[in-house]
């Protein structure tokens, strides 16, 4: 399954790292965790087996009652030409698993494909057209991102290097945690990190997701103009709108 299928498909893309970056992989058996370490220092924990559980949890859950993520919330504003979106969405899935929707090319990417060896910081350079559609016209834009992702905190940062149309275009999104089960299961204390959560929920609490992304794109003269500046920002905030529901779609989908 592939949430970016229908924006395009990947033409070329290019993992940037640092020199001799060479991964070196060690498992501890007492804590089911896997660190990975690459020659600049960087390390990645997480738990395999925590991640299995509350995908189970979620998959559970969903047959007895669905879970509803409401539509994302869209705030724009507009400064000198410059066009921010503020946007927010909840997802019935655990952060970790969300984060991989937006990266892994197994579950489906939102905003880059490429074989991931661990790395907790990784930069990446994506070439791709971004499909569009407007009355009875359509067509393709190339573009060109570095992402900067940064696996340990869950966010990531993008911008373009070539963009048709596009002078600023750059961004970034996190995911949070949100203890859904909490009142239910840790009566009047609010868990403060997983953890808490997982000691007050008798490790019965499910995780879901919050997403917050901040997009700033201004077209280049005379393209930021009227009409063409309605036209390009009305392609911009479908697009991404779409494919943040995908997103949301997705989670569903991993969820039955």
């Amino acid at each position: 399954m592939r949430v970016f299928s229908g924006f395009g498909g990947w033409i070329n893309q290019n993992i940037q790292e640092p020199p001799k970056a060479e991964s070196k992989r060690s498992v501890d058996v007492n804590t089911n965790s896997v660190s990975e370490k690459d020659s600049n220092d960087q390390e990645l924990h997480y738990d395999k087996e925590e991640m299995k559980k509350q995908g189970q949890l979620w998959i559970d859950a969903e047959k007895k009652q669905p879970w509803y993520d409401a539509p994302p919330k869209v705030k724009l504003t507009t400064k000198k030409g410059l066009c921010h979106m503020n946007i927010e969405l909840t997802l019935g899935w655990y952060p970790d698993g969300v984060f991989e929707l937006f990266t892994n090319p197994n579950d489906g990417p939102l905003f880059f494909d490429m074989n991931k060896h661990g790395r907790q910081l990784l930069i990446v350079k994506v070439e791709q057209p971004v499909a569009w559609d407007f009355l009875w016209w359509s067509g393709a834009i190339p573009i060109e991102l570095i992402v900067e992702e940064n696996q340990t905190d869950l966010t990531a940062k993008y911008k373009k290097e070539k963009m048709m149309f596009m002078k600023v275009f750059d961004g970034s999104y996190k995911v949070e945690p949100l203890y859904v089960d909490s009142v239910r299961l840790c009566r009047h204390n609010e868990p403060k990190s997983p953890q808490e959560y997982k000691i007050c929920s008798g490790g019965q609490g499910r995780i879901a997701s919050k997403v917050t992304m901040d997009q700033y794109f201004q077209p280049y003269p005379p393209f930021n103009l009227p009409p063409f500046s309605w036209f390009i920002r009305d392609i911009t905030i479908r697009t991404t709108i779409t494919l943040l529901k995908m997103l949301q779609h997705a989670s569903v989908v991993v969820r039955e």
